[in-house]
């Protein structure tokens, strides 16, 4: 089951670095002009660059303390941080009429508890 884990924890963490270096890098301004992005109308530029390094944040804690046995609760904490952030992803996408765009947030957020369920029962 550790093998299971880790293979959710790696594809969740390079969805969260992809996702949260694109925000970082591009800002509000870049996103724009891409039609799955359409929630950033409702957000500032420094708002998109903080959300971006809350998802980088997010995937280091899913990695590196668990890996590097080193205050390893962080790891499903992490996971539970990004559960909370694919629910705020939910709501965002539900309230601008965005259906289309809610399965990644749903499919993340399912993988993220999984993660916590596992690695809190594993500590």
């Amino acid at each position: 089951m550790n093998i299971t884990y880790w293979i959710l924890q790696g594809l969740l963490a390079a969805a969260m670095a992809l996702a949260g270096v694109l925000k970082i890098s591009a800002g509000r301004d870049g996103l724009l002009s891409n039609p799955r992005m359409g929630w950033v109308e409702d957000a500032s530029n420094r708002q998109v660059r903080i959300l971006g390094g809350i998802e980088v944040a997010g995937a280091i804690g899913l990695i590196l303390p668990w890996a590097l046995d080193i205050a390893p609760a962080l790891t499903p904490t992490a996971a539970i941080g990004i559960a909370v952030l694919m629910a705020g992803a939910v709501t965002v996408h539900v309230r601008r009429g965005e259906t289309r765009d809610l399965a990644p947030a749903v499919v993340l957020g399912i993988i993220a508890v999984v993660i916590a369920i596992g690695r809190f029962a594993g500590l």
